[in-house]
């Protein structure tokens, strides 16, 4: 046989299988050999690929910097929009004749909140109110619009100005401020509704970059602002009669809310500057 050893004293003939075996063995495969040359560099690792540019515009676009940015395009844009088509006329020119009943008060109470939004003074849309729809539709309207102003405000704080401003409370006095709108978020924004020497807008824009939640702020905004505008309403609806009762009694619970809030102001003081 062909694998037989050779028994003469020489030496041993392998078997072809075995010899396929050895030769396999000895020649290296392709995934061990060692390079051919030692001047060729090693493998490199490839990189990763780097963060595409939409990304990156994206990551800068949602920075609170930008956000806030946005916010003051946005309130500056609104501003604008006020001071070219004077919203205030509708008190000298009245409703547009096409509109009446529920419709016009809807129409009225979303232009009111907008308004709002836009730093229009609330004291003229209320007086405007009175004036086209009268002191108990009017009260509705004005309320109505008030609340969906204050919560578009709010929102729009919240979502594109809270992240950028509220690393920017280091006084004291701003401090205190956010500590009690954030703590006593209901009883501090009656105090804000009552007061009219608040400005309605600055009181929005505080309470959202506060941590005040939802609830209270909206709850305590359409509480608080009955008294002051159901006396704007009846004023301008009672506007031809200065003189009658129903016009003192408006002015009068616009003067008593102030004084209020005034004497609330003024006992909160000494709290404030131990903070």
């Amino acid at each position: 046989m062909l694998d037989a050893t050779n028994r003469s004293g020489g030496t041993a003939t392998a078997s072809p299988r075995a010899a396929a075996t050895e030769f396999a063995v000895a020649v290296p495969t392709a995934a061990t050999a060692p390079p051919l040359s030692p001047a060729l560099p090693a493998a490199r690792s490839v990189p990763a690929p780097r963060q595409g540019l939409a990304a990156r515009c994206t990551r800068v676009l949602l920075s609170p910097w930008s956000r806030l940015s946005l916010l003051l395009a946005l309130l500056a844009a609104a501003a604008a929009c006020v001071l070219l088509f004077e919203p205030q006329r509708l008190i000298t020119h009245g409703w547009p004749p096409q509109l009446g009943g529920a419709a016009a008060a809807a129409v009225f109470a979303a232009a009111y909140g907008l308004c709002t939004v836009a730093f229009v003074p609330r004291p003229l849309l209320n007086l405007a109110a009175g004036a086209l729809f009268g002191s108990q539709v009017g009260l509705g309207t004005a309320l109505t619009g008030t609340v969906l102003g204050a919560g578009v405000a709010f929102g729009l704080g919240r979502l594109l100005g809270q992240d950028a401003l509220r690393p920017l409370l280091r006084g004291r006095w701003l401090k205190a401020a956010d500590g009690q709108l954030s703590r006593h978020g209901f009883r501090s924004m009656m105090v804000a509704r009552l007061f009219p020497g608040v400005p309605f807008w600055a009181a929005n824009y505080c309470a959202a970059v506060s941590r005040m939640g939802w609830l209270p702020f909206l709850l305590a905004t359409a509480l608080g602002s009955v008294p002051n505008t159901a006396a704007y309403a009846v004023a301008g609806a009672r506007a031809s009669a200065p003189t009658s009762p129903a016009f003192l009694v408006a002015m009068a619970l616009i003067a008593v809310p102030a004084l209020v809030g005034t004497v609330v102001a003024w006992r909160k003081r000494h709290h404030l500057r131990a903070r």
